[in-house]
């Protein structure tokens, strides 16, 4: 199977805009370094699995044909950006920089915020929708394998570029730490950054 240029520069494009899970991962590298950065990525990615299941399925269709099914799942992701924005304020979750937890519990949080972040987002289900059927005839031969085939490498264009964005923001977060004033806007900064995209979220219409 090959893939066109036109699909592979579009979804590098869509990727390496910043969005909620760049975001995360970023803030990921910033408060736990590398690793974390990495295993942020890897979360956001492994988050993005549901909704292209749903989009080759066909239960996309559902969640934009649904104004009640799209909602629930659009105000839980709020809730949830809006729980991790007072986290991050108060320097209590899984990005604090002061959490007194083992490498493991904390790459284990970081993993399970990373996933629940693109889960809780409906946004992408409808965007697979929308996206894949734009290269792949519907009734070319194999057309569903040709979907698979589209999605993993967006997915690994996902996990390659947060991973890159995350590891960049682990290279000066030793600069940051020792800058309290620096650290304590750049928590806020964060915070903010989580409250605003939920109130984006919320606005969103299917």
């Amino acid at each position: 199977m090959t893939m066109s240029a036109e699909f592979l520069i579009v979804a590098l494009v869509v990727v390496a805009t910043p969005g909620t899970g760049m975001i995360y991962t970023v803030a990921a590298g910033l408060a736990r370094g590398g690793k974390a950065s990495v295993v942020a990525a890897f979360g956001c990615t492994l988050g993005i699995v549901p909704h292209m299941l749903a989009a080759i399925t066909g239960l996309a269709a559902l969640l934009h044909a649904s104004a009640l099914a799209f909602d629930v799942v659009k105000y839980a992701g709020v809730v949830y950006l809006l729980w991790m924005a007072w986290q991050t304020w108060r320097d209590k979750g899984a990005l604090s920089l002061t959490a007194g937890r083992s490498a493991r519990q904390g790459f284990l949080a970081v993993t399970l915020e990373a996933v629940a972040i693109n889960l809780l987002n409906p946004k992408l289900s409808i965007f697979f929708f929308a996206f894949l059927p734009q290269f792949v005839a519907a009734d070319a031969p194999g057309a569903v394998g040709q979907m698979l085939g589209m999605s993993a490498v967006f997915m690994a264009m996902t996990f390659a570029v947060f991973a890159l964005y995350g590891l960049f923001a682990a290279a000066v977060r030793d600069r940051i730490l020792t800058r309290p004033a620096v650290l304590a806007w750049m928590r806020r900064g964060f915070a903010a950054t989580f409250a605003l995209l939920g109130a984006k979220l919320a606005l969103t219409e299917r």
